[in-house]
């Protein structure tokens, strides 16, 4: 299967930083991809570490993605590297790309970005898929002084060895993110460690990562969403995926079977996740026509309204003042009447209908 042709363009944040983001693939749905630091949009295209996903994102569907600031064709020379930038970041490039409403994937550290994006902008988000992610930073989360100055260590560690010619710093990074690797990509990613942003650049994003904490935003989440998580991930642990599961409402959860933070394509790991975002994912070839809402009752329309607003069965229950076996019984018959199979698809179609946005 061949890989889409991307188109690269830039665009400026609100700060004036040149940002650059590719465009790959067309149609439906629209998925961008919060970015990630250790990216280059050009040279990614053709690594034997992220190819794989780069294809399959482009030929099912629109496929965004954009260098950090600080990273990349984006400005390496830059006065923040906040949190709040990277989310100001996403802001832009949805607006550029002209997307009214799309998927959103977070990968890593930008898990949180997703997550923030689409608390501040429900009405955008219509699909949350989060993989290897996380909700606090390594100082958020550390609960000993040895904890804490690994930390810093690893802050050091870049901005010491990331510009060396010698990859055995940069290496130390690399079996974090790819240990089952092959030697290719290995090298592939300890190149790509130096090309894609400074050592001062590397220590500064690390510093912010240790620090982020969504943890309060996690119950505001209100889009269907998708969390996997590699179980013997070595750069986020695998309890860090289990919280952001159980903090975002009605999350699905998979496990994925593998120690790589950056699933690659010779594992089986790779395979299952791609079945579960397709899955999950809508499938926008066949919709229903005006003559399938006009099939639900009143009282079904009152339910996919509530649906849309991302109520559950006891919400909706209690809103309309019926037992929690009528309301099951009647989402049973909404989703028959819509050709749909579960709740996030209901959700989606709902939404694109005009519905849950009062």
């Amino acid at each position: 299967m061949s890989i889409p042709r991307q188109q690269i363009r830039f665009a400026r944040a609100h700060d004036g930083v040149r940002l650059a983001y590719a465009v790959s693939g067309s149609g439906e749905p629209v998925v961008i991809k919060a970015a990630t630091w250790l990216s280059h949009i050009e040279q990614d295209w053709e690594s034997p570490v992220w190819n794989h996903l780069l294809r399959e994102l482009s030929v099912r569907s629109t496929f965004v993605r954009y260098d950090e600031r600080g990273c990349g064709l984006s400005d390496w020379d830059v006065a923040d590297l906040s949190f709040e930038s990277w989310v100001r970041d996403l802001e832009t490039v949805a607006d550029a790309v002209g997307a009214e409403r799309f998927a959103l994937l977070g990968i890593s550290q930008g898990a949180a970005v997703a997550i923030a994006y689409a608390v501040r902008h429900p009405e955008r988000v219509s699909h949350l898929v989060l993989h290897g992610g996380y909700a606090r930073g390594r100082l958020i989360r550390s609960n000993t002084d040895e904890q804490r100055e690994e930390a810093e260590m690893m802050c050091r560690l870049a901005q010491l060895g990331w510009g060396k010619q010698d990859p055995s710093f940069r290496q130390f990074f690399t079996t974090q993110f790819i240990p089952g690797g092959t030697p290719e990509q290995h090298e592939w990613f300890n190149e790509m460690e130096r090309l894609s942003t400074s050592p001062q650049n590397a220590a500064r994003f690390m510093r912010e990562f240790n620090v982020i904490d969504v943890t309060h935003l996690l119950r505001e989440v209100e889009c269907p969403t998708l969390i996997l998580h590699s179980v013997n991930d070595v750069r986020v642990p695998f309890e860090e995926g289990r919280l952001l599961a159980r903090g975002i409402e009605d999350a699905e959860f998979v496990s994925i079977d593998s120690g790589n933070h950056l699933l690659l394509e010779h594992e089986r790991g790779w395979q299952r996740w791609i079945d579960a975002v397709r899955q999950f994912l809508p499938d926008t070839s066949v919709a229903p026509g005006p003559a399938a809402f006009a099939s639900l009752s009143p009282r079904q329309q009152e339910i996919l309204e509530l649906i849309a607003r991302a109520r559950d069965n006891a919400q909706i229950a209690a809103t309309l003042n019926v037992s929690e076996k009528t309301v099951r019984n009647q989402v049973s018959l909404i989703f028959e009447k819509l050709g749909v199979e579960s709740r996030a698809q209901a959700v989606v179609l709902a939404r694109d209908a005009g519905l849950g946005q009062s």
